[in-house]
């Protein structure tokens, strides 16, 4: 009798098996043969009804058949799997391929290197220096006394007691005339960081630009010329400017000059506080006692310096009323530039 149901279900087996062509098909089979309530179980309830002679015989026949069956149907399951994974989709290669989005400068950076251009065109180098700044650098030898009341200007961030986050980019100028002969025509662009409540206008770390000329004979028509023709370039020829007289410790005469706005054309609008007039830099002869502090001697030798914010000016130039935004890394912004 067990002989029987074994010979008719590898008759069944043998006869479905071949026949399988996808993955659905071979789940239905491993449940009706397979599985725990499968067909090949079934046997080992009819081998309780076998003498128990006989037992040991049947048994290693029925494991026998079942390992068969188990490997047939595995080796259905890799091959119908690799032949699945063998079945690529066609790809014309003669079509053009995805274009990747193309990354775009930074608004500030773009502002930077304009500026940077425009000052190497009039013969000036460009030279960096250190954010974190010694005491010395960064005030004293600009004419920050340690009491001086100019210091209460900038907030600043100190990392020990006499080093500093660099306030501003002057520093710069103190060690090009330390340690590079005259004459000295370069700008010093870099990020600078005071203790200020972050705002519409104003951020604990931004960027600028300083300017410096030492030689003999530079005069304060040398300065005026030279930041009426960066502000020509940078802002347009047809801009209105003026000079007004302003104090900074390292500058002695010291002015900041203004352009007419170009958002408004001088009319007066929201930017430029309805006066029609942008502050944009802050300019000077170098003060005598940097030059001392620097090793040159203000009887033999002049100059002149200016600084001015990358991340203002880049508001006036975009149109932009906040200057956080520069900072979200926001590309519906970016993607703008």
């Amino acid at each position: 009798m067990l002989d029987q149901k074994i010979s008719e279900l590898q008759s069944e087996i043998e006869r479905i098996l071949p026949a399988i062509a996808d993955n659905d098909a071979l789940e239905k089979f491993r449940i009706e043969f397979l599985s725990r309530s499968g067909k090949l179980a079934s046997l080992y309830e009819e081998l309780k009804a076998v003498p128990g002679d006989q037992k040991p015989v049947y048994g290693q026949k029925i494991n026998t058949f079942k390992k068969s069956v188990e490997t047939q149907f595995e080796s259905l399951k890799a091959s119908l799997q690799s032949s699945s994974a063998s079945q690529k989709i066609d790809i014309d290669i003669t079509l053009p391929g995805r274009e990747r989005p193309k990354g775009t400068r930074h608004p500030i950076t773009q502002t930077l290197e304009h500026m940077k251009s425009i000052f190497v065109s009039m013969g000036f180098g460009i030279v960096y220096g250190p954010e974190i700044e010694d005491d010395y650098h960064n005030f004293e030898a600009l004419n920050f006394a340690p009491n001086h009341p100019a210091r209460d200007m900038q907030d600043t961030f100190f990392v020990k007691d006499d080093i500093v986050l660099r306030t501003h980019t002057t520093p710069v100028q103190v060690r090009v005339m330390k340690n590079r002969p005259l004459p000295l025509r370069v700008i010093m662009p870099g990020r600078v960081y005071r203790n200020e409540a972050v705002s519409a206008r104003s951020n604990y770390f931004f960027h600028q630009v300083d300017g410096l000329y030492v030689d003999k004979h530079v005069t304060f028509a040398d300065l005026k010329g030279t930041l009426v023709t960066f502000a020509k370039n940078f802002y347009g020829s047809d801009i209105q400017y003026r000079f007004r007289p302003s104090y900074f410790p390292f500058t002695e005469p010291s002015l900041e000059m203004d352009i007419t706005c170009f958002l408004c054309k001088g009319k007066g609008c929201r930017i430029c506080k309805h006066t029609g007039w942008l502050e944009v830099l802050g300019a000077g002869m170098v003060h005598p006692n940097v030059l001392r502090n620097c090793g040159h001697d203000p009887e033999k030798v002049s100059g002149y310096a200016f600084g001015m914010g990358v991340d203002r000016i880049s508001l006036l130039r975009y149109g932009i009323d906040d200057i956080r935004i520069f900072f979200e890394n926001d590309l519906r912004f970016l993607n703008q530039f």
